[in-house]
């Protein structure tokens, strides 16, 4: 299999996304892939950050993962985005990271690259696939090659039925096992994708 680099950065303010990016970490590692598990930098301010506990919890448990940087998108030749919704889009966190991308967008530094997103929200109609709708859209601006979960494999049903990128309710609970083995799909997905258009 060509080496597969994968990009994998989320945004999390209480933990969720961080969690589901640990799982597709996880699953591309098994899959062969290189794997850079990042964090969008946070810009919320420290006193917005430390006045709510479960916020400033979950920033002092996440501490030594690294900040992701255009260096990792342009070592990546795959890219897993996970991030949480924000009235009906992703997080500014994570949008603030992605709309410095425009030095390498124009050198041609993003396309012909696997990429895949997760999202998750509140309550079960509370965004979730517009958000990885609006990553998506992010994609096909950089030339990238989507790949969604589509409706090929039965986890796809059993997390929910979204085709388009795995999403969770975010509840402060654990996530589903029937979520998880969802994102594992998704990951083993695009490393696949990813390794085939690393062969072109």
């Amino acid at each position: 299999m060509p080496n597969v680099r994968l990009a994998i950065v989320y945004y999390s303010t209480y933990g969720t996304n961080h969690r589901m990016a640990e799982v597709a970490s996880n699953a591309a590692r098994d899959a062969g892939a290189d794997v850079r598990l990042r964090k969008a930098p946070e810009t919320a301010p420290d006193a917005i950050v430390n006045g709510q506990d479960a916020w400033r919890a979950h920033a002092e448990r996440t501490a030594h993962v690294q900040p992701a940087t255009l260096d990792d998108l342009e070592w990546a030749n795959a890219y897993m985005i996970s991030g949480p919704t924000r009235y009906g889009a992703v997080a500014s966190q994570l949008r603030a990271f992605l709309d410095q991308t425009g030095p390498l967008w124009a050198a041609g530094k993003l396309a012909n690259k696997a990429a895949s997103a997760m999202a998750s929200a509140q309550n079960v109609h509370g965004g979730q696939e517009m958000t990885v709708q609006s990553l998506n859209a992010t994609f096909a601006h950089w030339g990238c090659v989507i790949v969604p979960p589509g409706y090929t494999d039965p986890s796809t049903y059993a997390a929910g039925g979204n085709p388009y990128g795995v999403t969770v309710t975010a509840n402060g609970q654990a996530i589903p096992d029937a979520v998880q083995e969802a994102i594992r799909h998704q990951t083993r997905r695009l490393v696949h994708f990813a390794a085939r258009i690393a062969e072109e």
